[in-house]
């Protein structure tokens, strides 16, 4: 992404609105001070929650340009996870999901990432959250079954798992496990699926883990990714339907879901959503949470 549609997404996002230019001087001194100070700096986040971030990573630095990266899917979790529920984060990346469910709402957590050098980043941000006891990190990828699999290991973000053919000149070669072989009997109430495009093979390898009516909602990322492989999102739509689930967007403020006809096509997640009563009920009792200046 150019500079140029970084500013746009900043000024146009949500927790943005009203203070256009404050966020552009916060994006100017992250350019400016990040570029002064090496190595990792520790950024105070959501209800005391803490991330460690350096120059270049996108999630993260997106995170500090609008508080939520991800504000419709961030603040679903937020206002859904209570401290008894299990979080489990398919393509954690550096963590900033699990830090929002495991320090700022304090559920327990079971986080994969298949890089080794991202694995590490997340490996901090646990640590700098004090969360070693809280969450389970898996330096693994997840697929339909047990094996090994080869990864980009220098995209940020959009690591992923090589299709037939691709060249990556810092491939690595990661062991791979299945959701159902890793979790056993541990039930999440929610999972957050980001694997650019290797959405299949996660649901294949956990019709157990889907078909426990404890799991009421799951973030997955839809982008079209798939095509890498051969895969259609439409089928991933169709499996989901099968386990009773049905596809929404969330909107923070108003703390209302919104039915889709397939997946969103407003954003890269799409929100499925089983036993919605029970979900709607969560969202409207949790407590508002403070971010920039707005509360929602």
């Amino acid at each position: 992404m150019s500079h140029l549609d970084t500013i746009k997404f900043i000024i146009n996002h949500p927790l943005n609105r009203g203070h256009k230019l404050r966020s552009i001087i916060r994006f100017t001194k992250w350019q400016i001070g990040s570029r002064l100070v090496p190595g990792s700096v520790v950024y105070d986040w959501v209800n005391g929650s803490k991330f460690l971030v350096k120059t270049g990573e996108t999630g993260l630095t997106g995170n500090i340009y609008t508080g939520l990266h991800e504000f419709p899917d961030m603040a679903f979790l937020l206002h859904f996870l209570r401290g008894e529920d299990l979080f489990l984060d398919v393509g954690a990346n550096v963590g900033s999901y699990t830090i929002l469910a495991c320090s700022a709402i304090g559920a327990k957590g079971i986080a994969f990432e298949p890089v080794p050098s991202t694995y590490n980043r997340l490996i901090e941000n646990m640590r700098l959250n004090h969360l070693e006891g809280k969450v389970k990190s898996i330096n693994k990828g997840v697929g339909a079954r047990q094996g090994s699999i080869a990864f980009t290991s220098d995209s940020d973000t959009t690591n992923h798992a090589l299709a037939s053919g691709e060249q990556c000149a810092n491939a690595v070669t990661v062991e791979v496990t299945s959701l159902d072989a890793a979790l056993q009997s541990e039930t999440p109430a929610l999972i957050k699926i980001d694997v650019e495009g290797f959405e299949t093979p996660v649901l294949e390898g956990a019709p157990e883990t889907l078909q426990k009516q404890t799991l009421h909602s799951v973030i997955m990322e839809l982008n079209g990714s798939g095509s890498r492989y051969g895969f259609d999102e439409k089928r991933i739509l169709e499996l989901m339907a099968n386990y009773g689930f049905e596809t929404y967007s969330y909107n923070p403020f108003e703390r209302t879901l919104i039915s889709l006809e397939g997946k969103n096509l407003n954003s890269g997640n799409t929100l499925f959503i089983r036993d919605k009563k029970f979900v709607e009920a969560r969202l409207k009792s949790s407590p508002k949470v403070k971010l920039h200046g707005f509360q929602f």
